[in-house]
């Protein structure tokens, strides 16, 4: 596969399509800054052509997502609906409940996260009592890494604990650094023969609720993808036969065309276009 070529704005091939999936860590802001250049171009872009569905591997729900957008001071207005891996993840949860009226579950994650076990019947135990892992993210992700958690994967591993992986990304652009996400954890527990389970992206589950709400807005027939993971993004709309722009910002800012397309011959993918930020 070749890199995509670059184009200046959405609105070269936005006349192709009727609507959008867009990712929203590193599309619409990095963690503490807003791009009020891409939100503007979600907003022309539904406008004039269709629905805008956010699609993000964040491991909470829509509602948490919204929260931080007030943080950041993002509106609300630009887009129909979000889909999140943690609502995802939490789907996974209440369907073991239906089966088993009760889970032992250990849970790895930062305290911002707990609103995805909210009302659910789960009883949260130390390690050596759980029957299944549930991880939304290292405890601290600015200081860690998975290697950190090396020892405490020894020993689900020890037991053949599954692993619940709300947030498959490696790694995540905060401001100006990267960040470890429970993706990198999860493939650190597979590579010590351990069994992870994921729920986001590049998974088809959350791509087709996000195009199901899409057309449940709009009669849509032609989707294109936005984001900025060749693994996630990208390899999630080719699974699914759809197109896809990719933003070439964030955790590939500083890759040139040459290293992109060995980037994506190595995944296997291709998108329309690329661009280094998203804006009209």
């Amino acid at each position: 596969m070749t890199a995509p070529h670059f184009i200046h704005g959405l609105s070269e091939i936005a006349p192709r399509y009727d609507a959008m999936i867009c990712d929203v860590w590193g599309v619409v802001h990095n963690g503490r800054d807003a791009f009020p250049d891409a939100i503007a171009a979600i907003r022309r872009f539904r406008k004039e052509r269709g629905p805008a569905i956010l699609l993000s591997n964040a491991p909470r729900l829509p509602d948490g997502v919204e929260n931080q957008f007030a943080h950041l001071g993002i509106p609300l207005d630009f887009y129909d609906g979000i889909v999140t891996s943690g609502l995802a993840a939490r789907d996974e949860l209440i369907h073991r409940l239906d089966q088993h009226g009760e889970l032992s579950l250990f849970y790895l994650g930062p305290a911002r996260d707990n609103p995805v076990f909210h009302g659910l019947n789960i009883r949260f135990t130390g390690p050596d009592e759980a029957k299944i892992v549930f991880c939304t993210g290292l405890l601290n992700d600015e200081t860690e890494t998975p290697d950190d958690y090396r020892e405490l994967l020894e020993g689900f591993l020890a037991r053949r604990l599954p692993f619940l992986c709300a947030n498959p990304d490696i790694v995540v652009q905060r401001g100006d650094r990267l960040v470890y996400c429970a993706g990198a954890i999860a493939r650190l527990y597979e590579s010590m023969g351990g069994e992870a389970i994921y729920f986001g992206k590049p998974h088809p589950a959350v791509f087709e609720r996000a195009t199901d709400l899409a057309r449940r807005v709009s009669a849509a027939s032609k989707i294109i993808v936005i984001g900025d993971g060749i693994e996630t993004d990208i390899g999630g709309a080719r699974r699914m036969g759809l197109d896809s722009l990719f933003i070439a910002g964030g955790i590939h800012a500083e890759d040139d065309e040459a290293a992109l397309a060995q980037l994506f011959h190595q995944q296997g993918v291709s998108a329309v276009a690329a661009m280094r930020m998203l804006r009209w």
